[in-house]
Order: structure tokens, then C-alpha cells, then sequence
């Protein structure tokens, strides 16, 4: 085991079996743990606010990661409850005309935010694995301007990940604010950039706790959005993150921002690749599955198509039962307007092994075949 992947797992509980679901949520290590129930301890001991005023620093803290990990200042970024709350809290102080160009392949409950907002839909142009292509992008753009372009750079669906960059730079030129939904994104592939708002959740590839997530928004966007009268001196930004919260979480999270910089940012991509392209190798050819990314995608996700009928919910049960393996089944709602069946996701961190692997890919044809 590398050195980088012995570290993570020394940092953390023993593993209860096989985990393939950091895509979903990771295992949190014991300082993020101890961080949050320290907390939580000070709450009791001098009342929750008082607690949350000497909890500053820390908080400052985890803005200023999440800040070193978007390409944006500690001063742009807010804690939110999660990634659906950033982008609710986003289009409820919209500023701009309620048009969006986004993915076919969008996640579900994102179109869901923006259908009852009022927001009319365009789709980008994409080619059969659902990348955007830039080129094709830039003339739809410039044909028919809208007022956001949506952004998920890397699906809950497929490990795909998107030309962020490329997209950044046709949306700076024609003028479009640009949005990235990097839920997925952040803390596995490059997410630093120009973009003009990014918002993720904790638990995933950062290894926080749940029920935490992050809204980083620049200055020239954020200075537009609508501010209440009751605001003060607060900008519109910092009232996003007004509110009753669950402090002891934003702590912890901050905590394992701290923990993913240390641990080397860049080290940790490479690692996610490196186990990405060892997933696909090792479960191309399991009987009954097709593997969907190309083996060089450079992304730890590796998703599943059943070829002969497998029903993924079930086979994910039985996998947790049976084998004690942790994996993903994504319905259809995850893509409406792509998916066109369930898929088996898989989705390593930096510990797991290719004995891991080996064996999700051994367990997978035992129950496959039954």
C-alpha cells in the first residue's frame, strides 16, 4: 500500500468490509470526528452560540480551504447544509433573467430546482458519453445567450469528468456567468478556476461529515444578487449563510478540508485516477456488465450497465450482505433526460486496494450469476 493510501487508512476507523461508495459518502477520519464532538462538548459547557463565536477561527479555516481548492478567497465562500441547499439558496437570490443552458445528462434533483424556480432549459451539446464539446457549446451559446450556464463537472451518474476550463473560458468571452456544480468534483479532480459560482457538499471526496456543503461565489456575481432590506451590513452572500446550523459539522468539515491539503491535493487526483483506470481494467469483461467510461477516464468513478437483466438495487444488497462491499445503485433519477436504465457505481478512495477490486469484481460475478 502506498504511503499516501496507509496514511488515509491510519487516520481512520478499520474498514467494516470493502468500501467502494466514496462517491456517495467517505469515511470520515478520527481528528474530523474528535473535532465535532469536541464542539459539541463546548456547546454543552457554554451555550451554542458562544461555542460558534470561538469556533471563528476553525470556520475561517475551512472557507479558506475550500477557497484554495476553487481558485476563489476565503471571503467568497459560505457554509450551507449541502450541495441541493447551495444551489437552492443560489437561484432564490438569482439576479439575472431565468434561462439556463446545462448537461443532458443533469442531475435529477438539480433540474427539479430549476423547473420550480421558473428557469427555461436549454441542453448544451454533448457527444455520446455526455462530455460537452466546447466548440459546438460556443455557437449554441453565442446563438441563443442565456443568463446562467450549469455546469456538473463530474455526474452522479457516469465518471465523466467535463472540460471545466474550456467552458470557463467560452462563458468569460461571451459574457454568461458561469456555474459549477462540483459535488462530485471537488477533492477528486483539478477544481480550481475562474468559474463565477461553485458549490459541493462535504461527504463525499473531502471526507467530511454529512449534512454540510459549501457555496463559493465571486465578487462580480455575488455583488448582483439580491440583498434583503433587513441586511445591514451584511452582503447578500454572508446572509445566505445566516441561520440556525449544525456548527459541530462545519468544524469537522473544516477539519478535513485541512486534512485533504495536507495529505497533497494533487497527490490525492492522481491516486483517484490511478484506482479509476485499475477498476476498469480489472471489471471489464465481468459477465452481465458493461463498463461505461473509457479505462484512461481520469476519475475514480467507475460505473456499471447491466447487459443481461441484473437489477443494480438488488445486486448492491446482496453485495453489502453477503460480502460486506458498499458500492452505489443510481436510478434513473439521477439522469432523467440521459439515463436510460439503472447503473452499479463504484467509487474508491485513496486506500482501497487492487485486492479490494479483485475482490468487488470476484463477488460481483458470484452474485450476478445467482
Amino acid at each position: 500500500m502506498s504511503t499516501l493510501a496507509q496514511r488515509w487508512r491510519d487516520a481512520r476507523l478499520p474498514v467494516a468490509g470493502v468500501h467502494l461508495d466514496s462517491a456517495a459518502c467517505s469515511r470520515q477520519t478520527l481528528a474530523a470526528i474528535e473535532a465535532a464532538a469536541a464542539h459539541a462538548r463546548h456547546e454543552s459547557e457554554v451555550g451554542g452560540y458562544v461555542a460558534a463565536e470561538a469556533a471563528s477561527p476553525a470556520l475561517q479555516a475551512g472557507r479558506a480551504g475550500v477557497a484554495a481548492l476553487t481558485g476563489m478567497s476565503p471571503g467568497d465562500v459560505v457554509f450551507t447544509t449541502g450541495s441541493g441547499n447551495a444551489l437552492d439558496l443560489l437561484l432564490g437570490v438569482w439576479p439575472l433573467a431565468r434561462t439556463v443552458a446545462c448537461l443532458p445528462g443533469e442531475y435529477g434533483p438539480n433540474l427539479a430546482q430549476f423547473a420550480a424556480r421558473g428557469f427555461t432549459r436549454t441542453p448544451l451539446p454533448v457527444d455520446a458519453l455526455g462530455r460537452v464539446d466546447p466548440a459546438a457549446a460556443e455557437v449554441a451559446l453565442r446563438n441563443a445567450r442565456p443568463a446562467m450556464v450549469h455546469l456538473t463537472a463530474l455526474g452522479s451518474h457516469r465518471g465523466v469528468v467535463q472540460p471545466v476550463s474550456a467552458m470557463v473560458a467560452i462563458c468569460r468571452d461571451i459574457g454568461v456567468p458561469l456555474i459549477v456544480d462540483a459535488a462530485q468534483a471537488l477533492g477528486h479532480i483539478d477544481c480550481v478556476g475562474d468559474a463565477d459560482a461553485v458549490y459541493s457538499s462535504s461527504r463525499k471526496w473531502l471526507a467530511g461529515p454529512r449534512g454540510v456543503g459549501v457555496l463559493a461565489v465571486r465578487p462580480a456575481l455575488a455583488d448582483l444578487l439580491h440583498c434583503p432590506a433587513w441586511a445591514a451590513s451584511l452582503s447578500a452572500l454572508q446572509c445566505l449563510e445566516i441561520g440556525e446550523a449544525n456548527i459541530a459539522a462545519r468544524v469537522g468539515f473544516s477539519v478535513a478540508v485541512g486534512e485533504h491539503l495536507a495529505a497533497g491535493p494533487e497527490l490525492i487526483r492522481e491516486r483517484l485516477a490511478e484506482l479509476g483506470r485499475a477498476a476498469r481494467t480489472i471489471l471489464t469483461g465481468v459477465r452481465g456488465w458493461r463498463v461505461i467510461e473509457p479505462e484512461d477516464e481520469r476519475s475514480a468513478i467507475t460505473t456499471l450497465e447491466p447487459t443481461d437483466g441484473a437489477d443494480p438495487a438488488t445486486v448492491r444488497a446482496r453485495l453489502i450482505a453477503e460480502h460486506r462491499i458498499v458500492t452505489t445503485a443510481a436510478g434513473i433519477e439521477r439522469a432523467p433526460l440521459e439515463m436510460r436504465a439503472p447503473v452499479l457505481r463504484v467509487a474508491p478512495h485513496v486506500d482501497s486496494t487492487g485486492e479490494d477490486l479483485e475482490s468487488f469484481a470476484a463477488a460481483l460475478a458470484v452474485v450476478t450469476a445467482a
